[in-house]
């Protein structure tokens, strides 16, 4: 883990100041690529014209003029369509009295090429009519965006917060997968989901839970509440065969954070001694698939306190494959790169399952890494207390009395990537 650290601390200052040293570099080269391109039809027309002078063709050139509008049909705006349709008319006439060619055939070829010039401004026209309307929709689908995935601040609470998000689709901002994070007057609760299914039906569910969650999570002091709202709506708005997955998260309570778990991939729990898989002692069912009887979820206490840093994701990151079919090894990467900024740890997690897929997720892949720094971190001073004289010596704070929070059962963490001591966890049944 010291490691991590010290790669943390050097790594990135050093990404950062590359990327502001080479920002106006690839940002010029990129605007003198565009201005190649659109000079490119007419270099191509005034190529033409030039072999045809030297080669002596005469007339045989003059249909390889088009190929200049046409281009430029793709890729600029009409007016410059038409200026280059123009210069390759003149060029034409240029060529045809330059051959001696016959006055028919040389207003036969002309007239060819003046409506091919005409085709194309048309196309070049309702290319730019569709551009215009295609922007207007991406805006309205980013707002839309922004609002159902808001953005998460660095930190909420007592917390230090990072998500990172990548949605499978080309050109798409949020999926099936679904998060949120929001302080309530019962302490920070989030949700990780992923809805069954893909495109704009998946995208309706996320809103649905989403909308839900916030409004339950204000609203209910028990987390199991909040979970029945969810399961109660979706009931009512889905199909027989559409469920969410989730884990629902609360910290009511210093030193203890609450969970419930509906058929999601298990949280990861980091400590001083690893990284720890928070198994649930209760599976429940995914969300939307309650009528269909089985476990019910139960409430799962945790020890969390200062220093500790819970990962939620979704299976997007755990069944991301590589060339050689292999799965991304979550949990072993996360032990090597935890840091004490959330950030920096998901950037470096992020960019590695980017890596390790060949740049291309084909499954929505969503983290959320919160972290309870130590009280001095909060505050940026040393707690006040009495002077170095005065002070008494401290007896050994008490153990959480798990048994007392919830005694109904008890289950263990299992540990992933670093060895681990096995720390115990309490689940409180969900009850109707």
């Amino acid at each position: 883990m010291s490691r991590a650290l010290d790669h943390q601390r050097h790594h990135r200052p050093v990404r950062g100041l590359t990327e502001r040293s080479t920002g106006g570099r690839v940002q010029s080269r990129t605007g003198i690529a565009a201005q190649l391109t659109s000079a490119l039809p007419a270099l191509i027309v005034t190529a033409v014209a030039l072999l045809a002078l030297i080669g002596g063709a005469g007339t045989t050139c003059l249909p390889l003029l088009v190929v200049g509008p046409a281009l430029a049909a793709a890729i600029n705006r009409p007016c410059a369509v038409l200026a280059i349709g123009l210069l390759a008319v003149a060029l034409g006439a240029v060529l045809g009295v330059r051959s001696g060619a016959s006055g028919a055939e040389q207003a036969f070829v002309l007239s060819a090429l003046v409506a091919v010039i005409l085709a194309t401004s048309l196309d070049s026209a309702l290319r730019c009519r569709r551009e215009r309307v295609l922007a207007d929709v991406r805006s309205v689908a980013e707002a839309a965006q922004h609002a159902l995935l808001r953005p998460v601040p660095e930190a909420v609470g007592d917390f230090q917060v990072a998500v990172r998000y990548s949605a499978a689709a080309a050109e798409a901002r949020i999926g099936g997968d679904l998060y949120a994070l929001l302080p309530t007057p019962y302490g920070v609760r989030l949700i990780v989901g992923d809805v069954r299914g893909k495109g704009l039906p998946a995208v309706s569910t996320a809103a649905l839970v989403l909308g839900v969650f916030r409004e339950a999570a204000y609203d209910e002091p028990d987390l199991l509440d909040v979970v029945r709202r969810i399961e109660r709506s979706l009931a009512r708005n889905l199909g027989a065969d559409d469920f969410v997955t989730a884990v629902v998260v609360g910290y009511p309570r210093t030193g203890f954070m609450e969970m419930v778990n509906c058929g999601h991939v298990p949280p990861l729990l980091v400590r001083r001694t690893g990284v720890t898989t928070v198994e649930t002692a209760c599976p429940a069912a995914p969300l939307g698939l309650g009528a269909m009887g089985g476990r019910t979820p139960a409430v799962q206490v945790v020890p969390f306190t200062d220093g500790d840093q819970l990962l939620v994701y979704t299976d997007g990151v755990t069944e991301a494959r590589d060339q050689h079919r292999e799965f991304y090894p979550l949990g072993e990467r996360l032990a090597e790169q935890v840091s004490d900024d959330p950030a920096g740890t998901l950037d470096v997690l992020h960019e590695e399952l980017l890596a390790h897929v060949g740049g291309h997720l084909h499954d929505d892949a969503a983290l959320l890494l919160v972290r309870k720094p130590a009280a001095t971190a909060r505050t940026g001073r040393e707690p006040a207390g009495p002077e170095p004289a005065e002070l008494e010596p401290a007896e050994p704070e008490p153990t959480p009395d798990l048994a007392a929070a919830a005694p109904a059962v008890r289950q263990w963490t299992e540990p992933v990537g670093r060895a681990g001591t096995r720390r115990p966890t309490v689940a409180r049944p969900f009850t109707r």
